[in-house]
């Protein structure tokens, strides 16, 4: 293959494919939403996501894009999950307090 002034196309590529395959740019690693899950909502299922979520630029920087955006998707389910987590120990949380609360008011009348 030459280019427009007849000289030849290097390409880095070895075996003559045209270049780099760069198919876009990398996935969205949802870094910044493991680490909110992680310290506003369940540390276990966060610290995962955390993990996944660093996968992923290390995966797109070995050219392994599929790799990567499963991670990608990974860590935004693990951020999911530990949001819901989160959220149902604070009501389970909220209705403990409440329920002692009753509990003891009620307790304070036989006395």
């Amino acid at each position: 293959m030459t280019d427009n002034q007849g000289l030849p196309n290097y390409s880095g590529d070895p075996q003559g494919g045209g270049g780099f395959n760069n198919p876009g740019p990398p996935p969205n690693n949802n870094l910044v939403w493991a680490i909110l899950t992680t310290i506003l909502c369940c540390l276990p299922f966060g610290i995962v996501a955390i993990v996944k979520a660093n996968q992923v630029n290390t995966l797109w920087a070995q050219g392994q894009p599929a790799a990567a955006q499963e991670a990608a998707n990974a860590a935004k389910k693990w951020s999911i999950i530990a949001a819901i987590v989160g959220v149902v120990i604070a009501i389970l949380y909220v209705v403990l307090v409440v329920a002692l609360g009753v509990f003891s008011a009620d307790m304070n009348n036989y006395r």
